[in-house]
């Protein structure tokens, strides 16, 4: 992955905030809906377009497509997305994103394999994974 991809995947808002989301856990479109205030078909095009870039990955669960950052990635895209987490701590947007994530990952259930990580981007142990229900 070059520089060119990763900045040209930096360079509009919402495809910044959907990964500063994906930076703390897996998501399906419809919390990218709830969270960001935006359509289906705009997120879906923004994460076709991370994808086709490598930027996301995807794993299909039961009726979901859950989106999440590549296991292995680029040194580049690791410190270009670290510079993320760091430039938008004062952005109000980013903030209320995060606010948003939190509420979604304390209400939410389906799909279960979403928020495994928790919302602060830790990794969860085998033990942790196998009781995590996120249920109202």
């Amino acid at each position: 992955m070059d520089l060119i991809q990763i900045y040209q995947c930096f360079c509009d808002r919402t495809r910044l905030r959907i990964l500063h989301l994906l930076g703390r856990s897996p998501l399906c479109v419809c919390h990218f809906q709830d969270i960001l205030g935006e359509p289906q078909v705009k997120i879906s095009k923004h994460l076709a377009y991370l994808r086709s870039r490598g930027m996301v990955r995807t794993k299909k669960e039961q009726n979901w497509v859950i989106y999440s950052l590549p296991e292995r990635r680029a040194t580049e895209l690791e410190r270009n997305l670290k510079c993320l987490q760091d430039c938008v701590q004062t952005d109000a947007a980013f903030k209320r994103d995060m606010e948003k994530l939190s509420k979604l990952a304390k209400n939410c259930c389906e799909p279960r394999s979403v928020f495994r990580r928790g919302v602060n981007g830790g990794r969860t142990n085998a033990k942790t994974k196998s009781s995590v229900h996120l249920r109202s």
